[in-house]
This record gives structure tokens, C-alpha cells and sequence, in this order.
């Protein structure tokens, strides 16, 4: 098994490399899924779906030793994935990759104190999970709030200059409209919650919200793009 090493010790250092796998792992089930549905034949032994502290991703065996240097993936998530949906495999290989997120931390957090864990859990309990990510999901609220299916991300939304944007539709602080009605956006590249400090835009395609920074949009060269197509749904009209 292909190993890239990490040793951290503090909260901080944990939940960084948490992060890191964790944005491996994302990208492994949403942007490079094609290429991970192909790698996980059933014909083969029991594979493995890893996320490294360099933000990349594995599909491959577990590791040979008992036991292992780290708490190891699910077994076999390859044997279950002509026997479902899809959607449904990639949701239970979401699953079972985010208790190995959890499982990691936790081991590199064995010497943390209840304080430094309880931080530790604060500080991955405030990111999306995988299925979360996965499935399109929003996180439950911990208060109750108002029926977010009566806004709608489509609407015509203003600038600070008054002048209505239909087309790509942007999200950043410059808009009149609360941060309250954006709080569960989730972007569809790193799954980070929405923050009216960062600019956003949404695909006319999909219709998934994206970090400017994480498609490499700038408001500047937003403004030029009469229909925004992400990545991914760029991706798949190169291929039809």
C-alpha cells in the first residue's frame, strides 16, 4: 500500500491533516468519481479507499501488517458496487470513509486530553460530512430556523450597485441578501460552508454552489461569463 507519512500531535495539526484527507476524499467521490467506480472492480481482492495528507486519494489494498500503522478503510468496498445504485454505493463508501476520518484523528489524538479533544471534535463537527457532501445534504441546525425551501439560490440576485445579475449567478458579500439564507450552502469542491467573506458562484448547469477560489473565478472574470459552467459539468460535456 502506498503510504504518504504524517505524524501530527497538536489540535491544530490533526485537524489539518483531518482536512487534507478529508478534501482527497471529496474530490476521490464527487470530481474524480468516473476514475474511482472504474478502479473498484469486483473482480478484484478487497480494496480500500484512502485520502492522504497531500490531498490526494488511493484506491488500493489494505495494508499487509497487523496491525496496521494507521486504522485502516473499509474492506471490500469494491465487492458492493454492481450490487446497488450508484448513488447508493457512493453514499455507503461516504459513510464508512468519514468513520475513517474520525477513526485517524482520534488515533493521532491519543494523547490529547478531554479539552483538546473535545476542540478537536468542535473544530470537524463545523465541516460537512463526506455524505453529507455526497448525498447534497444539508447539516441539521441546532435551532430551529425558517423553511429554507421557500428561497431559492435561482432567483435574480442585486449587486451593491443595484443592478440585477441573472446569468452567473454570484454569491459574495455584496449582495443585500442575508447570510442567514446561504448559512447551509455547501461547496461543491472542498464541501466548506458558505461565508459572506468569500466570494462564490454558482454552475448554470448543475446549479451547485462553488468557493471562487476553488474553481479559480475571480469577481473580475465572473463578470465576463454570460452562462458558468463548473468544472465538472465541463468535464462531461468534453466527453459526450
Amino acid at each position: 500500500m502506498a503510504s504518504v507519512s504524517s505524524n501530527p500531535r497538536s489540535v491544530e495539526e490533526i485537524f489539518k491533516d483531518y482536512s487534507a484527507r478529508r478534501s482527497g476524499l471529496i474530490r476521490a467521490l464527487t470530481f474524480d468519481v468516473d476514475e474511482v467506480y472504474s478502479q473498484c472492480d469486483p473482480e478484484k481482492e478487497n480494496l480500500c479507499l484512502y485520502g492522504h495528507p497531500n490531498e490526494s486519494w488511493e484506491v488500493t489494498l489494505p495494508a499487509e501488517e497487523v496491525p496496521p500503522e494507521l486504522p485502516e478503510p473499509a474492506l471490500g468496498i469494491n465487492f458492493a458496487r454492481d450490487g446497488m445504485e450508484r448513488k447508493d454505493w457512493l453514499s455507503l463508501v461516504a459513510v464508512h470513509s468519514d468513520c475513517w476520518l474520525l477513526s485517524v484523528a482520534y488515533y493521532f489524538g491519543a494523547r490529547l486530553n478531554r479539552n483538546e479533544r473535545k476542540r478537536l471534535f468542535s473544530l470537524i463537527n463545523d465541516l460537512p460530512t463526506l455524505f453529507e457532501v455526497v448525498t447534497g445534504r444539508k447539516p441539521v441546525k441546532d435551532k430551529p430556523s425558517v423553511d429554507s425551501s421557500s428561497k431559492s439560490k435561482n432567483s435574480t440576485k442585486r449587486s451593491a450597485e443595484g443592478q440585477a445579475r441573472g446569468n452567473s449567478k454570484l454569491l459574495d458579500d455584496s449582495y443585500v441578501e442575508d447570510e442567514d439564507e446561504h448559512g447551509d450552502t455547501l461547496c461543491g469542491s472542498c464541501g466548506g460552508n458558505y461565508n459572506a467573506d468569500e466570494f462564490w458562484i454558482c454552475c448554470d448547469i448543475c446549479e451547485r454552489w462553488y468557493h471562487g477560489k476553488c474553481v479559480k473565478i475571480t469577481p473580475a472574470k465572473a463578470e465576463s461569463i454570460k452562462q458558468y459552467k463548473c468544472p465538472s459539468c465541463s468535464t462531461k460535456k468534453a466527453r459526450q
